[in-house]
């Protein structure tokens, strides 16, 4: 189908453009949130009578994204969520769980303007962006963790996960490997402990 584009759409074009969509899109979407028109000739005509209207309202809420963008860009919400050992989350922060808790900062956000693809399911500081407007974006972080400490870990640059992880591996014997080796012997040589059990297994 063709449409009128009213807005910005990321991939597609800006005002006044006249592009192709799947039929689908823009019965489901973008006609409905009038965010297109037909491209038939009457639209067009409204279009043209309307365009710089629909340009100035445009430039408008722009800036007031723009303005509003300096308050909210580089936020970080705090999500205290419990995990398995590895870091996986049992469930999941979604779009619901980022607009709450921007909104308990004073941010008044949609949860469409929350653009997140997949719902985050581990432990660790994600980037989350913010659609303000067509035209104007900003990027949030998400620092998910397990408790406070964690998140002033995290947010501290900490690699939470992979600090644990090295503290579990010396756990299970990397620092007794270390013990068993003799620092009396040269590289190579063999402990004489080691050499006696040979010698009475050869003569066995």
């Amino acid at each position: 189908m063709d449409i009128i584009l009213l807005e910005r759409i990321e991939k597609l074009g800006t005002i006044g453009d006249v592009v192709s969509v799947k039929d689908g899109y823009a019965r489901n979407f973008l006609l409905p949130q009038k965010k297109a028109l037909r491209a038939n000739d009457a639209n067009r005509k409204v279009f043209e009578a309307n365009r710089e209207r629909l340009e100035k309202e445009n430039a408008e809420r722009r800036s007031e994204a723009e303005q509003h963008g300096e308050k909210v860009a580089g936020a970080e919400v705090v999500l205290i969520r419990a995990s398995s050992n590895t870091g996986q989350l049992y469930g999941s922060v979604n779009v619901r769980d980022i607009v709450a808790a921007l909104s308990e900062q004073g941010h008044q956000i949609d949860k469409r303007q929350v653009i997140m693809g997949t719902p985050i399911k581990n432990i660790g500081m994600h980037d989350v962006r913010v659609d303000l407007h067509p035209e104007v974006s900003v990027t949030i972080k998400a620092n998910v963790a397990r408790s406070d400490d964690e998140a002033e870990l995290q947010r501290q640059g900490v690699d939470v996960m992979a600090a644990m992880f090295a503290e579990d591996q010396a756990a299970e014997g990397g620092a007794g490997f270390t013990e068993a080796v003799d620092p009396s012997l040269e590289p190579g040589e063999i402990p004489a402990d080691m050499l006696e059990a040979t010698d009475g297994a050869d003569q066995a």
